[in-house]
């Protein structure tokens, strides 16, 4: 059963929610590119990038998914929701309001994209912007937070390159963990569905 992963990568989806403004395209930009700009584009709808790295000898491809944080736009993120295999809630460190709307992202998450296992699904909470002295959001807060809906909390800055590489490591153990549970499961699956045929047409040979 295992030959077959070793065909290709295995290919991981990341989506990234949160208020718009908070810096999900730049951490994106930054962990996949090495780029950062100042210029702020609002994204639309959805974009993503890959990156391939190599996970305790998987090669995985870390799809990440950029959604719009607008609520004009957050129709369009939805059906995006599922079948991911791990969530970034991304906030900005000087923005209370963009730490109190994750409760919001994660529960719409949660509905619309059907995880599995929704008590066993791997959240990553990313704090950005730490290179800003106005900070409104305390290291304390945001991991007693995370500590409550069972989540892991990083902070950093993708405008200095400061720990943005660290969370998607995790998101990419997590992720991976995630994608061996379910895929097993379903092939487990597959299997029974797979017998059941061979044993009724037996029975009818008897």
């Amino acid at each position: 059963m295992d030959t077959s992963d070793k065909k290709g990568p295995i290919t991981l989806k990341i989506i990234l929610i949160g208020n718009s403004g908070v810096g999900k395209s730049s951490v994106m930009n930054r962990y996949v590119n090495h780029r950062f700009t100042n210029m702020y584009r609002a994204t639309v709808g959805t974009d993503f990038l890959s990156k391939t790295i190599n996970i305790d000898g998987d090669t995985v491809t870390l799809q990440i998914w950029d959604t719009a944080g607008t609520e004009r736009f957050q129709s369009l993120g939805t059906p995006l929701y599922r079948g991911a295999h791990c969530c970034v809630l991304v906030f900005d460190v000087t923005s209370k309001a963009s730490f109190s709307a994750l409760d919001g992202w994660r529960k719409e998450f949660l509905i619309q994209g059907e995880p599995k296992d929704p008590s066993d699904f791997p959240f990553i909470v990313l704090g950005n912007k730490t290179d800003l002295s106005d900070r409104e959001v305390s290291d304390k807060l945001a991991r007693q937070w995370c500590e409550e809906i069972g989540a892991e909390y990083f902070e950093g800055s993708a405008k200095e390159d400061l720990d943005v590489e660290k969370p998607f490591l995790r998101v990419a153990q997590r992720g991976l963990q995630q994608y061996k549970k379910h895929t097993l499961e379903n092939t487990g699956h597959f299997q029974i569905t797979c017998k059941q045929p061979r044993e009724t047409r037996n029975t009818c040979e008897c």
